[in-house]
């Protein structure tokens, strides 16, 4: 399986992929990476209403099995599908259709650099719009120490190359 170049241009815009670019066992490793701060975990926390002890008390924490803060879940989930969208859906995804088998193997710490894998897993075209197709993608996130931290099938309504 071929790795597809990143950032595809357009003419001025750089953007994401047509439906019909995507092949089923296409594979992305996404150049972006982005360490996960303090920041974004307590912000993170505090927008979504979350006051999980685990996420926020170092003292709590301590007496935890992971003995210090981990990162919100849904932070994590959300980071991995953003690494993806340059390469894959940046400007030609209508929207997302779901998110399936969502699994965090391992914690997120603060610190953590994490990267993100994805493959396409099945396409087809879109029963009730001919404008659009259906792409599911296999996402997976690693740290710094290539440890899967999180994974996700998501299925994405994709624009056809226009006319």
């Amino acid at each position: 399986m071929a790795v597809s170049p990143s950032w595809p241009q357009r003419g001025n815009e750089t953007m994401g992929l047509y439906f019909e670019e995507f092949t089923v066992g296409q594979r992305f490793e996404h150049q972006v990476r982005r360490t996960v701060t303090e920041t974004d975990n307590l912000l993170f926390c505090a927008l979504t209403m979350n006051p999980a002890a685990i996420h926020l008390d170092a003292q709590y924490c301590r007496d935890t099995p992971f003995g210090e803060r981990i990162v919100n879940s849904v932070f994590t989930l959300g980071l991995l599908v953003g690494l993806s969208v340059y390469d894959t859906t940046f400007g030609t995804t209508i929207g997302n259709l779901g998110w399936d088998e969502v699994k965090f193997p391992r914690p997120v710490r603060i610190g953590d650099t994490l990267r993100a894998v994805t493959t396409v897993h099945s396409a087809r075209e879109s029963r009730s719009r001919g404008d659009s197709g259906i792409v599911i993608f296999d996402h997976r996130a690693y740290n710094q120490r290539d440890e899967e931290v999180a994974s996700c099938r998501r299925a994405a309504l994709m624009l056809k190359r226009p006319q």
